[in-house]
């Protein structure tokens, strides 16, 4: 079994108004290859830019909301839209499980009843920020913002415990995050996120962040773009095993998972082509992990986490 915390697939479907259901060659992700490769459990995020309206932002994730349970009625003799702790736990053999995600909380536009909606609608995680300042927070693109959650953010935090919603903090500045874990009672997920230690991307996490993620049983998801897998620019699958074995010393194996990205990033690392390239990856992780260690590598971490979160 293979779990994934993040890929931007349906947002890059409907903007191309391609089929989940049917392979393609201009997304890393359908429906088809990604059974093909083993995945079982699978996040995924809605994204728009936030460089437009908030109430423009909260009609575009709407419509994403729309057209992801479209594709799951579509195919879901495929597909499990999971909403419900028990789903997670238990995954349909031969299934997809789906859970969506918002990725950047400008879609709340600044309400938090729009919060309660979005869970109605079956979203189970939003990641608070995207790269920029929004009403909860600044986020990590700006590197003279210092901000950290405010009082909305505070509010939508423990809302989303509240829900049974993860709290995502990749993208959110590091004085957001020290205050998501200040304000949140249980675990936090970094979706896609990797180590600063081996390569200082902002979007990386500090060896501080990580133990504490690792504390408190959250989940950090490999991102595989290569701007955050190496300094250069430029990576490959060994890239990837580093990161892992480094989160691995300082959070915990207990902690790593998938984050891959995928259909958000624009590059892949060297080896990395789409979704079926998963297991060139966990193949080159087997040679640092034990059997027991990759089971929780490859899905366990996440789908724990996950259960852990959503109501029952």
């Amino acid at each position: 079994m293979i779990g994934d915390a993040h890929i931007d697939t349906l947002s890059e479907l409907m903007r191309r108004e391609l089929p989940f259901g049917q392979r393609n060659n201009k997304t890393h992700v359908d429906l088809p290859r990604i059974l093909q490769a083993g995945v079982q459990l699978q996040v995924c995020a809605l994204f728009t830019m936030p460089d437009v309206s908030r109430s423009v932002q909260l009609l575009q994730i709407l419509k994403q909301v729309a057209f992801a349970q479209q594709q799951f009625q579509l195919n879901k003799d495929k597909v499990v839209h999971a909403v419900r702790r028990g789903q997670v736990q238990n995954l349909e053999p031969g299934k997809l499980t789906v859970l969506l995600s918002i990725e950047g909380g400008g879609a709340l536009a600044g309400d938090l009843d729009i919060l309660d909606i979005f869970f109605r609608l079956g979203v189970r995680g939003l990641t608070l920020t995207w790269n920029h300042r929004n009403e909860l927070a600044d986020g990590v693109g700006d590197p003279l913002a210092k901000g950290g959650l405010t009082g909305f953010g505070q509010s939508v935090v423990k809302r989303l415990e509240e829900l049974g919603m993860a709290v995502d903090v990749s993208h959110l500045s590091e004085a957001g995050f020290w205050d998501v874990m200040q304000t949140a009672q249980g675990p936090v997920i970094a979706s896609h996120s990797n180590a600063k230690a081996l390569c200082g991307h902002p979007r990386n996490l500090t060896d501080a962040q990580l133990q504490a993620i690792g504390e408190r049983a959250g989940f950090v998801g490999l991102n595989f773009l290569p701007a955050f897998l190496d300094d250069g620019g430029s990576a490959s699958i060994e890239h990837i095993v580093r990161h892992a074995v480094h989160i691995a010393g300082i959070a915990g194996v207990e902690t790593i998972g998938f984050g891959s990205d995928f259909d958000g990033i624009g590059s892949v690392p060297a080896g990395v082509n789409d979704v079926l390239s998963f297991q060139q990856v966990v193949d080159a992780l087997a040679q640092e992990f034990s059997p027991q260690e990759m089971e929780l590598i490859q899905g366990k971490n996440l789908q724990r986490v996950l259960a852990s979160v959503l109501p029952e």
